[in-house]
């Protein structure tokens, strides 16, 4: 992987949480070859196994960890390992996150007869479903910070980043409750920005657009190649017209975490969406 930017973290303890994820787990990769010691923290062991072999078989320095965000106990565990390892932290990913099929409604528009009909709508909403996407998404990021920021209180050039979405900003049709929780993100990222603004820790987001990957193609793209209709609909509204590729987040990553060049900034939730969030259809 080639670095966009030339951000130094030597010296630096990053913790990325979600990062036996595509996304997340290329942030530990970068951060790493940016020269941090990186915690690999994940539910799926195997997974972040995997991260964490492959940064030290290219020479970097990572760990892997298996790590609840939803249990303070298991958070508590891998900050005591990890300072063990490698030491306090000084950069926290928030990247654990992500949606559930029973938060998600089967059609965009609610038409009479759904309420009898075999589908489900708004009102078939599963409460516990809900409650996993908020708590994932929000208490998922709330505790980490709990636990690692401590670390950081009155370190110099400490940073923390959440991963927000474009949903934050617009809600898209049929995930309500994984659109809300990402704008409760983007909002809790603003209000850490201030809390421990006196503290030298930096809070700042980014908020990925529509970004195409192995692992998500086959709900883009139809066997022959075509673009779904909600493809064909997320395409036409954003004004470059193509999905980003993951590398591209790498350069916002490496940018907001860099104290020489991004210092004065804290509480931003930056979109990485291709003008997503700037058009409005017309």
């Amino acid at each position: 992987m080639k670095l966009p930017l030339n951000t130094d973290l030597s010296g630096k303890v990053a913790v990325v949480t979600g990062a036996g994820g595509v996304l997340c787990g290329m942030f530990a990769q970068a951060l790493a070859q940016a020269g941090a010691k990186v915690a690999v923290l994940d539910l799926n062991e195997e997974a972040a196994q995997k991260v964490a072999g492959e940064i030290v078989a290219e020479g970097g320095v990572a760990k892997a960890y298996k790590t609840n965000v939803l249990e303070k106990d298991s958070l508590i565990a891998t900050h005591e390992a990890v300072v063990a390892d490698l030491g306090t932290c000084d950069i926290l990913i928030n990247g654990a996150g992500g949606n559930n099929p029973r938060a998600t409604t089967d059609k965009e528009y609610f038409e009479h007869g759904d309420i009898d009909a075999d589908t489900i709508s708004f009102f078939d909403l599963d409460t516990s479903g809900v409650e996993f996407v908020f708590n994932l998404n929000f208490i998922g990021t709330l505790l980490p910070t709990q636990i690692f920021a401590q670390d950081m209180v009155d370190k110099e050039g400490c940073n923390i980043l959440n991963i927000s979405s474009m949903n934050a900003f617009t809600p898209l049709t049929k995930i309500p409750a994984y659109s809300g929780a990402k704008a409760a993100i983007s909002n809790f990222t603003q209000w850490l920005a201030v809390h421990f603004s006196k503290a030298g820790i930096r809070v700042n987001a980014i908020a990925p657009g529509f970004f195409s990957t192995k692992q998500n193609a086959k709900l883009l793209f139809n066997e022959d190649g075509t673009p779904t209709p909600r493809t064909g609909k997320i395409l036409a509204a954003t004004p470059m017209g193509r999905f980003g590729e993951s590398e591209e987040l790498i350069g916002s990553l490496l940018f907001l975490l860099n104290n020489d060049a991004a210092g004065f900034i804290t509480g931003v939730v930056l979109p990485v969406d291709g003008g997503f969030s700037a058009y409005s259809g017309v």
